[in-house]
């Protein structure tokens, strides 16, 4: 018996891979990550599709409960847990492979796409992306996300937002710029400024995906209403980059 970690995709239901899809409908348990990234779809219509009735995995399961919610049933049954993305997308995925590993079962991992390789969808070469970075919600004391893109300098920053989503509370790319200019003005490094120019982007990987490129001040206006949402600070742009770009620049 085994453990399968799955990843979703971004987009929709249909995005899972003939692999994964079979290895759920083979499964005697389905568990689907709730809490790390919003999910493609509603949950019905994900059962509808994978032929499976889903149990939502919290937080508190996942990172409390696994031994006796999860892996317990791996031991004697095959297990699927269902992830959006990719397989690793956050590493609470890897510490419940590492638990499986460590309790004697198998593993298997189908990998899907993920936030890492749909921020090609803004023409910025995968290549080219130095350090990733996430900015939480509690960054009042907090400078690490600027320090990364310090470090970055000449390479792409990505800078994943914070969400919390049993409270439906999601970090837009505005907020993320409102927190990049105030450690500015304290540090006055000038590594960002409201000129600096920004990839804002919402939904990547759906069909209703959005991307802005514009200055950081614009960004302010803009107001992206759709999520999950992602800012991109580029660094030094291919005229291929650069030419892409423009089809989302903001006059």
């Amino acid at each position: 018996m085994a453990l399968y970690i799955i990843g979703l995709g971004l987009g929709s239901e249909k995005d899972i891979t003939e692999k994964g899809l079979e290895a759920v409908r083979n499964c005697n348990f389905v568990y689907i990550d709730t809490y790390t990234s919003i999910l493609p779809a509603e949950i019905k219509k994900l059962e509808d599709f994978y032929g499976k009735k889903l149990i939502p995995a919290t937080r508190d399961i996942v990172e409390k409960q696994a031994e006796e919610e999860i892996l317990k049933k791996a031991v004697e049954n095959d297990v699927a847990f269902l992830v959006v993305g990719d397989v690793f997308s956050a590493t609470t995925h890897v510490d419940l492979a590492l638990r499986a590993r460590k309790a004697g079962i198998k593993l298997y991992l189908i990998h899907n796409a993920s936030i890492l390789t749909a921020v090609g969808d803004t023409g910025l070469s995968l290549y080219k992306f130095g350090k990733i970075t996430s900015i939480p919600f509690e960054n009042k004391d907090i400078e690490a996300p600027y320090d990364v893109l310090k470090e970055n300098a000449g390479m792409h920053t990505l800078f994943l937002l914070d969400l919390k989503v049993e409270e439906n509370k999601t970090m837009s790319a505005k907020e993320a710029v409102d927190f990049l200019l105030k450690v500015e003005e304290k540090r006055k490094e000038k590594f960002f400024t409201e000129e600096t120019m920004c990839v804002a982007c919402a939904r990547l990987g759906f069909e209703d995906e959005e991307i802005v490129y514009a200055t950081a001040k614009q960004i302010i206006k803009e107001k992206l209403s759709k999520f999950p949402q992602c800012l991109i600070v580029p660094g030094k742009l291919h005229f291929m980059e650069e030419e892409y770009l423009k089809g989302f620049e903001v006059k």
